[in-house]
C-alpha cells in the first residue's frame, strides 16, 4: 500500500514562501501522477497542481499560477511544492495524492492515495 507523508507546512507572512515535500513509499509505482490539493476550512478539497511521472506534463489551477511550481526526483520518490508569493487565501490544508490515470487529472476522486494533509497558514 502506497504511503504518502506531507511536510513544510507551516506559518508565513503575505508575500513569503514555503515549500513542501511528499514522500512517497510501500510499493510506489512508476507511471504514477501526483497532484497536490488543499482544502479551507468549510471549503471543498480543490486542485492546485499535477504533474506526470516523467514531469514534463503540469498542470496548475488559476489561482496559483506564476506562483506555485511542482516537481519530483522519481529516484528519491520525492514530489515538491514551492509556494512563492503566498497570499491569506492560499490558507489551507495541503495534501499531496497520487494517481493512477494517464495526464494530470484534476479531481479528487481520480486520485487512489492521499497523504494526511500538512496546514499552511499565510498571515495578511
Amino acid at each position: 500500500q502506497v504511503q504518502l507523508v506531507e511536510s513544510g507546512g507551516g506559518l508565513v507572512q503575505a508575500g513569503g514562501s514555503l515549500r513542501l515535500s511528499c514522500a512517497a513509499s510501500g510499493g510506489y509505482s512508476s507511471g504514477s501522477a501526483m497532484g497536490w490539493f488543499r482544502q479551507a476550512p468549510g471549503k471543498e478539497r480543490e486542485f492546485v497542481v499535477g504533474i506526470t511521472w516523467s514531469g514534463v506534463a503540469r498542470r496548475h489551477a488559476d489561482s496559483v499560477k506564476g506562483r506555485f511550481t511542482v516537481s519530483r526526483d522519481n529516484a528519491r520518490n520525492m514530489v515538491y511544492l514551492q509556494m512563492n508569493n503566498l497570499k491569506p487565501e492560499d490558507t489551507a490544508v495541503y495534501y499531496c495524492a497520487r494517481s493512477q490515470i494517464l495526464g494530470v487529472p484534476t479531481r479528487p476522486e481520480q486520485y487512489n492515495d492521499w497523504g494526511q494533509g500538512t496546514q499552511v497558514t499565510v498571515s495578511s
